[in-house]
């Protein structure tokens, strides 16, 4: 009886094998797009293995790689099979959780699993890990559900909710950048543990000192316009269509005012089209991106995909008042009728009358500007970042219990 008790006892994981803390936590990253375009959930992304590892973690990113990407990757990072998605090949498929990728994971050896989207490897990640008992965090980057909308596939939409609550319910927890998304998923039944990892801002580039009068006369936009500005990816599902259409508004009502859009993307020529009097100024990074956000008077982003809306926040540092669409990620930024205005999700006129007070109104913009400013103050990176590595540790602990009973 003895024997066996003991033999029982050498099986039974061993409490000092599981950290207690960052430094010796190995965590196993899965991308759908880690850097190779540019968007506000990869470099969440990079900024939190960049934490992970200055706190002694070690990290491992597995996602597509290209020959020549948005920006370096941090951290090591290991590439998986992928193909260019036919219609937007600037994204990429990840296609397969292949035997090279399985053999560098298992020299790995995670103590936990994080999947960044609901794509086939990040299944074929869960389940690797859900065998091994490892547990499992996906974090929710866009509300993918919400795209077809904008492809004429609004029937696709049900289906596809219901194939993200299976991926979803099979993570041991998720985190969403915004307490507005939590409550989204918890409607969705997606999972019941979320906690929230929030995005932070950078103050050396987002401030109101950035502002720069004389770049915004190279532009030819004289000192007295006002400009509402457009900042993120010109595709459609980042509301084109209700920005250009409560823009013409705007022109009808005789409210004088230029438009200026900063980024790049496929819709480029159709959006360039709708509105023939904006200024586009294109791609901006860095410092650049900081001035160009600073020189607009007012943020306009309609769009409803976003699970935070990091352009907010960035023209909330900035002092720039913001009308946004009053859905997740701005919702739970915006203080509507205090630092913005938050409208009913394609109201066009409602869309246009809250822009018209701004570009009327030089003290309501101040006003409000100085109180998004204010509230930016509250977005730390590495209290954001922080977040997300103790849940690490709570799953890791949880897991831990389990294996000891």
């Amino acid at each position: 009886m003895f024997d066996g008790f003991m033999a029982q006892a050498m099986t039974q994981p061993d409490p000092s094998a599981f950290p207690t803390a960052l430094s010796g936590l190995r965590v196993a990253l899965f991308s759908g797009n880690y850097n190779y375009v540019r968007d506000g959930a990869n470099q969440a992304l990079n900024r939190l293995v960049g934490y992970l590892l200055r706190q002694g973690a070690d990290v491992r990113v597995y996602a597509p790689k290209v020959d020549n990407p948005a920006f370096p990757a941090t951290g090591t990072h290991i590439g998986i099979p992928s193909f260019a998605i036919p219609n937007r090949p600037e994204y990429r498929f990840p296609l397969a959780l292949s035997p090279r990728v399985r053999r560098d994971l298992k020299a790995f050896d995670p103590h936990v699993v994080h999947v960044s989207s609901p794509d086939v490897v990040a299944h074929r990640a869960v389940s690797w890990a859900r065998h091994r008992k490892l547990p499992i965090l996906a974090s929710v980057h866009t509300r993918f559900e919400t795209y077809f909308r904008y492809y004429n596939m609004a029937w696709a939409e049900p289906v596809v909710e219901a194939l993200m609550r299976r991926f979803y319910r099979r993570c041991d927890a998720l985190v969403a950048p915004s307490e507005s998304m939590a409550q989204v998923l918890r409607d969705q039944r997606m999972n019941y543990d979320i906690d929230i990892w929030s995005r932070g801002v950078d103050r050396e580039i987002f401030h109101p000192g950035a502002r720069d009068m004389a770049w915004r006369r190279s532009l030819g936009i004289a000192d007295d316009e006002v400009v509402v500005g457009f900042l993120g990816r010109l595709v459609m599902e980042k509301g084109l269509d209700v920005f250009s259409d409560s823009i013409d508004q705007l022109v009808r009502k005789g409210v004088k005012h230029r438009v200026l859009v900063i980024g790049e993307g496929p819709a480029h020529e159709w959006f360039a089209a709708r509105l023939p009097d904006a200024v586009f100024a294109g791609f901006q990074g860095g410092h650049d991106l900081g001035r160009a956000v600073a020189s607009m008077d007012v943020l306009f982003n309609p769009s409803v995909t976003e699970t935070f809306g990091n352009v907010t926040l960035e023209a909330m540092a900035c002092a720039v008042p913001v009308v946004a669409a009053a859905a997740t990620g701005s919702q739970s930024l915006v203080d509507d009728g205090v630092s913005g205005r938050l409208i009913t999700p394609g109201a066009v006129r409602q869309f246009a009358e809250a822009l018209r007070s701004y570009v009327e109104d030089a003290s309501l913009r101040a006003r409000h500007g100085t109180a998004g400013e204010e509230r930016s103050l509250e977005f730390s990176w590495d209290r954001i970042n922080q977040a997300v590595a103790d849940t690490y540790l709570r799953l890791v602990r949880q897991k831990a219990r389990a294996k000891l009973r």
